[in-house]
């Protein structure tokens, strides 16, 4: 199982509010992928990859029509 510093962004979809809100966090996880598949079970999302030169992975989430970003870097 690998350690992995994760931040959980949930943006905002109201015109003029460009805040949004953050979580950061410290979780032990084997699978990146299924770890999300059960935070969003039974909810229709669409998951975009991206891994970045540091090694980071993000994952840019749509769920219900809100954007959500997950960056997984390893610590």
């Amino acid at each position: 199982m690998k350690c992995y510093e994760t931040v959980w962004e949930i943006f905002n979809q109201c015109a003029n509010n460009q805040m949004r809100d953050v979580f950061i966090d410290e979780l032990e996880i084997e699978d990146i992928e299924e770890f999300l598949k059960q935070k969003f079970k039974g909810k229709n999302v669409k998951f975009e990859k991206t891994v970045q030169a540091d090694g980071t992975i993000i994952y840019d989430i749509v769920d219900s029509g809100i954007h959500e970003r997950y960056s997984f870097t390893e610590i």
